[in-house]
Order: C-alpha cells, then sequence, then structure tokens
C-alpha cells in the first residue's frame, strides 16, 4: 500500500499542509515564526488527517535533511532543529524550491527558479536534485534574489522587472546546460507568457514533489531520489 504522506510547504507569508492535490488547509507564518510554533501550528492544524511521514519544504539551505542555515524571513532557531521527535512521524525536510523542482521535473536536465519573496533554485536530472543558492550571486550593485525577488518588482516595476527576469533566466538556462527552465514562485503570474524553452510552475508541484521524495525502486527499494 502507498504511503500517505503529509506535506508542509513553509512559506513567508503561510505555511501550507497537504496530504492529496485537492486537500489543503494553511495557517500564517511571518518573521518571528520558530519551529517549535510551527510544531505546535501543525498538530493544530491537521485535525483528522491520517498519514505515515512527512515532507517539509523550508525556505533556507537544507543538508543531508537537516537545515543548515537561519531563514532570512522567519524568526530563529531552526538550523538542526529535529521534527520527527515533537511530531513522531518520520520527517524528511528538503529545500521548499527543490521540493517544488522535483515535482515539476519531467524529464531531461530542468533547471527550477522560483520567484517569490526571494529567488529559489534548484538543478534536477534524472535520479538526482542539487538545491543552488543562485540568490547569492552578485548582480549590479547588489545580489540577485534583491533583483528577481519581491523587493526587484518593487524598486524597478512590473516592465523592467520582468525584462531582467528573462534577461538572467536565459542566462542561467545557458550557464547550467538546462534543456528548459521551469519558472515557479507566486510571481510567476506577472507573465502571460514565456519564451521558448521556459515554462510556468504550478503551486501545486510542491505537492508532488513532496510525495516524490518518498519514493523507492521496487526493485531495489532504496530511494529514487537523491537530494544533494
Amino acid at each position: 500500500m502507498a504511503r500517505r504522506i503529509l506535506v508542509v510547504d513553509i512559506g513567508g507569508t503561510h505555511v501550507k499542509l497537504m496530504t492529496s492535490a485537492n486537500q489543503q488547509r494553511q495557517f500564517d507564518s511571518g518573521p518571528k515564526l520558530t519551529p517549535q510554533q510551527l510544531v505546535a501550528a501543525i498538530q493544530r492544524t491537521v485535525g483528522d488527517w491520517k498519514f505515515d511521514g512527512i515532507s517539509i519544504g523550508f525556505p533556507s539551505p537544507v543538508l543531508r535533511g537537516r537545515i543548515a542555515k537561519e531563514p532570512r524571513h522567519l524568526g530563529r532557531g531552526w538550523v538542526g532543529f529535529d521534527f520527527a521527535k515533537p511530531l513522531r512521524q518520520p520527517v524528511r525536510v528538503i529545500n521548499d524550491a527543490a521540493m517544488q523542482a522535483l515535482g515539476s521535473y519531467r524529464g531531461g536536465r530542468m533547471l527550477f527558479l522560483g520567484l517569490g519573496t526571494g529567488l529559489g533554485s534548484t538543478l534536477v536530472w534524472p535520479g538526482t536534485v542539487l538545491p543552488l543558492e543562485l540568490g547569492d550571486l552578485p548582480y549590479e550593485d547588489t545580489i540577485i534574489d534583491e533583483i528577481l525577488g519581491k523587493s526587484g518588482l518593487e524598486r524597478f516595476g512590473k516592465r523592467d522587472w520582468k525584462r531582467r527576469v528573462l534577461h538572467s533566466v536565459k542566462q542561467l538556462k545557458i550557464a547550467f546546460i538546462a534543456d528548459y527552465v521551469v519558472l515557479g514562485g507566486g510571481n510567476r503570474h506577472q507573465f502571460d507568457s514565456f519564451p521558448a524553452g521556459i515554462e510556468p510552475g504550478h503551486n501545486r508541484n510542491a505537492f508532488l514533489g513532496g510525495q516524490r521524495l518518498w519514493q523507492t525502486d521496487a526493485r531495489t527499494r532504496r530511494p529514487k531520489w537523491t537530494v544533494l
């Protein structure tokens, strides 16, 4: 029988809980949210849902299943936090952009870029997920996170921001030898269309990514996906 997975997608303003593509609940996030508060809110919100494991998409670097850096837009105390003990379920933690990227993947070599509060980024090829931190790359007088993220949209206005996004995406596609680029995140909706080789992502793909994180090979029983 297939495992039932609770997918937790942590954003800067809301935390979404999903046990199927069409079943979702959420609660507020924000700059003061701590891991203890998150655990308590998950326990309150899941209600009568039944599940066998939990996937958590987190907006900060994750190394070997543990949060490696404090997030920019949440509270503190996340680094190394063990979710499995207080939640009393097996838990797998992955960067939030990587989780949506895994759910967006349809073969080949894919670069995922999430246009949200900042810039999420992940490279995926068969059996492998490589989370990236492209938002820290230098760009003019700042970093690319501040240009392609929410603050860049506010700073430059929609028309100039879109031009900068498409220019950067095309260059990153070349740099990573990607077959295609998926643009996810809330600000992808600023675009009505995309050039060839660039396609829109969907928030629902975070759920699929959280499910895929638990997939195993039927023959070897080993995980289908390696998250580097």
